[in-house]
């Protein structure tokens, strides 16, 4: 069109004028803008104290006393000083390994059976969470008492600390990693039963309502509907979980619930401050080891799921 290719370069330049605003007006739009923002720093600042007086108030019901911890924080640091002196001959463990780690035959047993008690662990409570979370999941259960009775359940499972459960069943049971089995299964059974459902909840419901309108069964779209989209992240918190326990199940040898915790524990009471830091060591050399492994895991499992969306 030459007519208005004619015209356009026979116009110039573009030139625009912005008209400012009457003093009146910008002042009023600045007025409005403080206020805006003066809303959200009082509601931060309520907030903040209202934090800082919780905190006091729970600081004094439980007598915490910063005056005795600051006295005492010379003692704090002293024990790892002592944890870190040989007992024989002076100096620092880590000059004399085969005397700081005497007994790695012993503890090496010990651990791998603590790494068992939190694999079969995990493995039971991961299987009894897989099946409760399709039940205590909203989206595929319409009953509310069958809803409800499942995470009441997952509920208990994961409130009641798993030391409870693992003196409970050492009086039932006896010394052993059976009682230790159990009280990992039952807490990891409502801590993964709780994100499950979560997770089962949060899916596309568009391959449900086909296969129910196909006409499948319940447990039929579970598998051909929830289960390819669920997998990938139920993978994926079971790993984190076995971490967890791996380090619950140090502990739960306090109480006599088997593995490197017994051991742990009667060192921490004789004294023996050269085997307290040798099974610290190892403890935590292993749980590192088990955290790269499972991280590399996950990933891995959370780029299938990407990809595969």
């Amino acid at each position: 069109m030459p007519g208005k290719r004619a015209f356009l370069e026979g116009a110039g330049p573009l030139v625009t004028t912005l008209t400012p605003l009457p003093g009146a007006r910008l002042a009023e739009l600045l007025d409005g803008y403080r206020a805006a923002g003066r809303a959200p720093r009082r509601r931060a600042l309520v907030l903040a104290v209202a934090i800082a007086v919780l905190a006091l108030l729970a600081g004094s019901v439980a007598e915490v006393d910063p005056t005795r911890l600051w006295r005492h924080l010379g003692d704090f640091f002293g024990y790892f000083d002592r944890l870190t002196a040989l007992e024989a001959g002076g100096g620092r463990v880590w000059t004399d390994p085969a005397e700081w780690f005497w007994g790695w035959r012993k503890w090496g047993l010990l651990l791998a059976d603590t790494l068992l008690i939190a694999y079969v662990g995990t493995a039971i409570g991961a299987a009894g969470g897989f099946l409760l979370s399709f039940v205590a999941a909203a989206n595929l259960v319409s009953n509310r008492w069958m809803r409800g009775t499942a995470r009441r359940f997952l509920e208990f499972c994961r409130t009641v600390p798993d030391i409870v459960f693992a003196l409970i069943f050492v009086i039932a049971f006896g010394l052993g990693p059976v009682p230790g089995v159990l009280a990992i299964a039952i807490h990891t059974m409502g801590a993964l039963g709780k994100l499950f459902s979560e997770v089962v909840e949060n899916i596309d419901l568009k391959p449900v309502e086909g296969a129910t309108a196909a006409g499948a069964s319940w447990v039929a779209t579970l598998r051909f509907a929830v289960l390819p989209q669920v997998l990938p992240n139920y993978a994926s918190y079971a790993l984190l979980r076995f971490e967890v326990n791996v380090r619950q199940a140090s502990v739960l040898g306090f109480v006599g619930a088997g593995g490197i915790g017994q051991d742990l524990i009667e060192a921490i009471r004789k004294f023996y401050y050269n085997d307290v830091a040798a099974i610290l060591v190892l403890i935590i050399v292993t749980v590192m080891l088990i955290d790269l492994g499972t991280e590399r895991l996950r990933h891995r499992l959370i780029g299938a799921m990407e990809r595969s969306r």
